[in-house]
């Protein structure tokens, strides 16, 4: 199966790995670990910094293993170098075009081509729009999709955060601390965050819950001066200069859109092995389907789909 994307003529020769792992979040990075120390000659492509959204979360506390409290950056300090230690390649690269030709699987970036037998696509997720008037105009400007990044600029003031998830519930406990007051708006009456974190919610004073509300609309000037609320058939104004989306993910699967099978929801369809509907592609952690967000199964994900890979790559070679 062919990509329908346009090829650069082949007059560069391609480096040739066996696996190429793309993307390098908990899935990727323990793709690269297990292949790597399997045996088979890896190189992982990731086009920011490594660790993957993940290193922008406030508070980790629930991976096994790990008892102290730590937030994304610093959780995801070693796994780069742990990554790396059996052979794997990390290059900070951003994959352009992906296509098979033959059992080869041929990966262009902006300055570099490759070929490998296996390819593992590990690109995650990127933050949902809230879809208000505004949104995009004043994204930078106050409104935001990371608390950690840029939660320090409200001290003392009042902020907004949109969601009813655990990102939604965290990323506000986190803001509680900086922010003298924290407006969580939910569209519904109950949120589907986790019962601890919930709780944890509720107990912290300078968290005010409005249920059943959507923003409709961000105002101000340069930046933003304050959101328009609808609860109950009401509009409300809220001065607020900075607002937090926190709404879902979508999945970052434009690279193999055409190539591989995708739900309506533009996730990779994979089966138990993390194995696509093309043979030797792999789909792990939150980009593919079913996927359940958590750090631990992004690295399950990420081992299993290596651990498949190899197998693939031996046949290929008739090893």
């Amino acid at each position: 199966m062919e990509s329908g994307k346009m090829e650069k003529p082949d007059s560069l020769q391609r480096e040739k790995w066996d696996l190429v792992v793309i993307g390098a979040g908990p899935a990727g990075l323990t793709a690269g670990l297990y292949g790597s120390r399997l045996g088979v000659k890896t190189l992982i492509l990731e086009k920011l910094n490594p660790g993957g959204a993940i290193t922008l979360s406030s508070e980790i506390e629930n991976y096994p293993g790990v008892c102290q409290v730590k937030d994304g950056f610093s959780f995801m300090e070693c796994w780069s170098e742990q990554a790396t230690r059996f052979g794997a390649e990390l290059r900070l690269e951003e994959v352009t075009s992906l296509s098979k030709k033959g059992d080869r699987f041929q990966i262009e970036t902006a300055s570099n081509r490759y070929e490998s037998i296996a390819v593992i696509v590990a690109t995650g997720s990127r933050h949902r729009k809230a879809g208000f008037k505004g949104e995009e105009e004043f994204t930078g400007k106050g409104v935001s999709y990371c608390a950690v990044c840029d939660g320090f600029f409200y001290k003392g003031q009042e902020v907004a955060v949109i969601g009813g998830g655990d990102t939604a519930l965290e990323e506000a406990l986190y803001l509680s601390k900086i922010a003298k007051k924290v407006y969580l708006i939910h569209r519904r009456d109950r949120f589907r965050a986790a019962p601890t974190t919930q709780k944890r919610v509720f107990n912290t004073p300078n968290i005010e819950i409005w249920w059943n509300s959507r923003v409709v609309e961000v105002k101000g000037e340069q930046l933003v001066e304050g959101i328009v609320v609808e609860r109950e058939g009401k509009t409300h104004f809220l001065p607020v200069p900075g607002v937090f989306v926190f709404v879902g993910m979508d999945p970052n699967t434009q690279l193999v859109e055409g190539l591989v099978e995708l739900n309506d929801r533009r996730e990779i369809v994979v089966n138990l092995k993390m194995e696509t509907s093309l043979p030797g592609l792999y789909g792990a952690g939150d980009v593919r389907a079913e996927s359940s967000r958590q750090v631990v199964c992004a690295a399950g994900d990420g081992a299993t789909s290596a651990i498949n890979s190899v197998k693939y790559i031996e046949k290929v070679k008739g090893e």
